[in-house]
């Protein structure tokens, strides 16, 4: 196959993935311009007064910040290998409700179960990567993949947890996002898209 180099074009071949990287890359721009403001002020999740509109932004938004270079590439590694595909089954609209749905619960453990300051999109990583390995899933017929992904995660974060006792909250997260990677799995097995849509 030969390749016509002059009539090559970029496909933005999903939205939500690509769009979601670019605001992450955005934001740390923005972190690294304030100082670490920014991530304080929009992007991290932690316990802090109600009466801070700020307060319920960041149940969201904390999954956009990273604390530099490294830790977004190396999240973002695993989005764009996974979340296309995701996003090709379930539907854009479905995808960003599933990434808003894991955010506000890891988000609300948090600020409910800790003290700690969580920033970054590891929740997310972790909820794509189990329900990926719902893809295959047919009727009546569960891959052995899907147990082993979970039970090998599920183990690892546990592990993590008790042997790197300051990362607690994140290895929380990281459980959190794959236990909603799990319910979205089965509860994807019966709908097509949630019932708000």
């Amino acid at each position: 196959m030969k390749w016509d180099w002059n009539n090559i074009q970029f496909d933005y071949n999903s939205k939500v993935i690509l769009t979601y990287l670019l605001i992450c890359i955005g934001a740390w721009v923005l972190n690294g311009i304030t100082r670490g403001k920014s991530n304080k002020l929009l992007f991290e999740n932690y316990r802090s007064s109600p009466l801070n509109p700020l307060t319920y932004v960041r149940l969201f938004t904390h999954c956009i910040g990273h604390q530099n270079w490294e830790h977004l590439v190396g999240n973002f590694l695993y989005i764009l290998l996974i979340g296309p595909m995701i996003e090709e089954k379930y539907g854009s609209i479905n995808l960003i409700i599933m990434f808003l749905i894991t955010s506000l619960v890891i988000a609300l453990y948090n600020i409910i179960f800790t003290n700690n300051s969580i920033l970054g999109a590891s929740g997310n990583v972790y909820m794509l990567i189990v329900l990926s390995s719902f893809a295959n899933i047919q009727e009546g017929k569960i891959p052995l993949t899907v147990i082993l992904i979970c039970i090998f995660y599920v183990i690892g974060e546990a592990k993590r947890m008790i042997t790197e006792r300051k990362k607690k909250s994140y290895h929380d997260g990281h459980l959190i996002g794959a236990l909603c990677g799990i319910l979205f799995g089965i509860y994807f097995l019966k709908q097509k898209t949630f019932p708000f849509f």
